[in-house]
């Protein structure tokens, strides 16, 4: 299957003499000229993972607007943005005008959530979930009434002395970009919660981790998840063609700096617990170019997706990522019938 496939930073920075990125501002603009890079590469998207109180990337829509105005036809994206910490009616005026921005480029990925820095950190940021309900409930609620007031559709009542004149109607929230409402994505970490997805018309992010429901390989449960998802959204009567993606740390060996950085990854899955859940974490993929391709071919998850997101070790610089993404589009993706 032919596929798209982008880039996925978690835009880690450190102070120490070994990384690439020691600040914040460093980790940022080499973003930019990351997506850059790849766009001239022929890379179709650049995506960035959302975290707060960590050294990493947090407030994703000054650097999404940013790629936007310095590139021209790569996507870009979130994969994905904690929807527990969104005040989804200021969420869809930045997205709007990032979208506006890239014209029309972006593909924002939304989750409830992963496993933090601090306790409950999105309660700083001054929410809670009603009563009955569990934060990932409220990041749930929080993506769901963003969806809605994607639709561009008004709802607030006008003042009827206002500084400026008022189109007739309730008013929307503005810059409103019309198609953004087609190119939002969830990133589900369960069947279930795949399946709500569909429900709801959202495009799927399935990344490394997910609930362990079988006890199967990861890519195998992954596989299932995906055809869930795909089964869920034709029952739901959608009339467009829904997008999947898959994360996948993946590293050719072609020389000896990347045998140093990753001649010795794992390469099995692994189970832990997350708030009490047993999860699986997908494993990482580090070989010669043959070797790798035969792998890669046994993956039932990257098989189904359309779009594939090559994680990418930042802190290592912009020049060595550049070299990590030519080297699978050249070496790995024509001989997988990817290009």
């Amino acid at each position: 299957m032919t596929k798209n496939i982008g880039f996925l930073s978690f835009g880690h920075w450190s102070p120490s003499p070994h990384s690439g990125t020691r600040s914040a501002q460093e980790t940022l603009l080499q973003s930019i000229d990351l997506a850059v890079a790849a766009e001239e590469l022929g890379v179709d998207g650049a995506y960035f993972r959302v975290h707060h109180f960590a050294n990493q990337l947090a407030s994703p829509f000054p650097l999404l607007a940013a790629v936007g105005a310095k590139t021209s036809k790569i996507e870009i994206g979130t994969g994905v943005i904690d929807m527990r910490y969104e005040n989804p009616f200021y969420m869809v005026e930045n997205a709007g005008a990032a979208d506006l921005i890239s014209g029309g480029r972006l593909q924002l990925g939304l989750s409830r959530g992963s496993p933090e820095q601090v306790i409950d950190g999105w309660r700083y940021f001054g929410y809670q979930p009603q009563d009955g309900q569990t934060d990932a409930d409220m990041g749930r609620h929080h993506g769901e009434v963003f969806l809605q007031l994607l639709n561009g559709k008004g709802f607030a009542e006008p003042n009827p002395r206002p500084m400026f004149p008022n189109p007739p109607g309730q008013l929307r929230l503005e810059p409103h970009s019309e198609s953004l409402r087609e190119r939002i994505w969830w990133g589900s970490g369960s069947d279930a919660t795949a399946r709500w997805a569909a429900k709801l018309g959202m495009n799927l992010q399935s990344s490394t981790l997910k609930d362990d429901e079988t006890g199967e390989a990861f890519h195998v449960q992954q596989g299932k998840q995906i055809r869930a998802y795909r089964e869920a959204w034709k029952e739901a009567g959608h009339t467009r063609t829904p997008r999947v993606s898959v994360s996948r740390s993946i590293f050719a060996l072609v020389n000896e700096t990347d045998r140093q950085y990753f001649g010795r990854g794992d390469d099995r899955d692994s189970v832990g617990f997350i708030h009490e859940t047993r999860s699986i974490f997908g494993r990482s993929y580090a070989a010669k170019p043959k070797q790798l391709i035969k792998q890669l071919q046994q993956d039932e998850a990257i098989a189904e997706a359309d779009t594939l997101l090559l994680t990418v070790p930042n802190q290592l610089g912009v020049d060595y990522n550049v070299h990590v993404l030519e080297t699978i589009l050249k070496e790995i993706a024509p001989e997988l019938g990817w290009r």
